[in-house]
């Protein structure tokens, strides 16, 4: 499930969503060919599509099917339920309430899973507990749609990307796992005692950024949230500021936030920052608490701040502040004494 042309996305996919087809007694074969998929290429293992071609066939099932969970569950669920969840959802103050009223509703549609949506420690946590054992050529598809499904609603509602720091799957890992990474962005475990996803805790307090009018047009076209990754991360510029504090170059931060240098220099520049500025930021902070709460000397705190010499930090502070360190800190020591 590639933003490209490429054919990326697993026949397996395709398989399970033509059971069910069986399971209802109909038809795929003007879905296949709308999708322009040759019925013997079902049956290669290895065989794979364009996310055009998953997006095309999908939106066929469930409109033909008349079920959006594709024969998953013990019930249908018609074309307009998760477009039902998206809106009932879409009102909430942040992603966290947004993400707890999806989940609550999702329990009112169907009982044979459970979402929920927990927070440990800094991370949040999203689970699905199987409560009903269903067909088990589809478990596979089923789980790692409803995942794709809310994690998808929760970067367009906030305008975000949000990346997952993991993603685990209680069943053995595929034939086709190496897609997988294609379609979460984190590090993916098989064979785990839950299948769920997690990232940082921070993110449930984004707002949400979508109205109803937004809603709508996303409807006409809502599975491609199930295919494309954002590129935007609204918490970006502050993991970069956090992890600055530890880490330093460009390359260690890139891969301590799972992207390439080039897409982390991108994203900044997005967002109307970079990544020099950024340092020179934590820099000056962290000069001006070790200068204003400690005693150290102004050529120690130059090197705890990274920087050569206490000449180049000087200089350096000085165009942050329009004052010498020895200068900022007297001040400051007089305004003490008067006070």
């Amino acid at each position: 499930m590639a933003e490209t042309r490429s054919a990326a996305t697993p026949m397996a996919f395709i398989r399970a969503m033509v059971l069910a087809y069986e399971k209802y007694g109909a038809d795929p074969a003007e879905a296949l060919q709308r999708a322009r998929i040759a019925p013997l290429s079902l049956h290669r293992t290895h065989a794979c599509i364009t996310a055009e071609q998953m997006e095309t066939f999908s939106e066929a099932a469930m409109r033909e099917l008349d079920d959006e969970a594709l024969g998953w569950f013990g019930r249908r669920l018609p074309w307009g339920s998760y477009g039902m969840l998206c809106r009932a959802s879409l009102g909430s103050p942040n992603l966290g309430v947004a993400l707890k009223r999806w989940c609550r509703h999702h329990r009112l549609l169907v009982d044979d899973v459970l979402l929920t949506l927990r927070s440990a420690g800094q991370r949040a946590e999203l689970t699905i507990e199987e409560c009903r054992p269903g067909d088990a050529r589809m478990r596979e598809f089923c789980l790692l749609t409803l995942l794709r499904y809310v994690h998808g609603f929760a970067c367009w509602a906030t305008d975000s990307r949000i990346p997952l720091l993991a993603v685990s799957f209680a069943h053995a890992p595929p034939i086709h796992h190496a897609a997988y990474a294609l379609m979460f962005p984190g590090p993916v475990r098989f064979d785990a005692g839950v299948t769920g996803i997690s990232f940082d805790e921070e993110y449930l307090r984004l707002p949400i950024r979508r109205d109803e009018a937004a809603l709508r047009a996303m409807l006409r076209r809502a599975l491609p949230l199930t295919v494309l990754q954002y590129r935007r991360d609204r918490l970006l510029v502050q993991r970069v500021r956090e992890l600055l504090s530890v880490q330093q170059t460009a390359d260690t931060l890139a891969s301590a936030l799972n992207m390439s240098v080039r897409s982390l220099h991108r994203q900044l520049k997005e967002e109307g920052t970079s990544l020099q500025a950024l340092k020179d930021q934590v820099r000056r902070d962290m000069a001006i608490e070790m200068l204003t709460r400690t005693t150290r000397s102004v050529k120690q705190i130059a090197l705890a701040v990274a920087f050569r010499n206490e000449k180049s930090f000087t200089r350096a502070f000085g165009q942050w502040t329009g004052e010498s360190p020895t200068e900022y800190r007297r001040k400051l020591s007089t305004v003490a004494r008067s006070a």
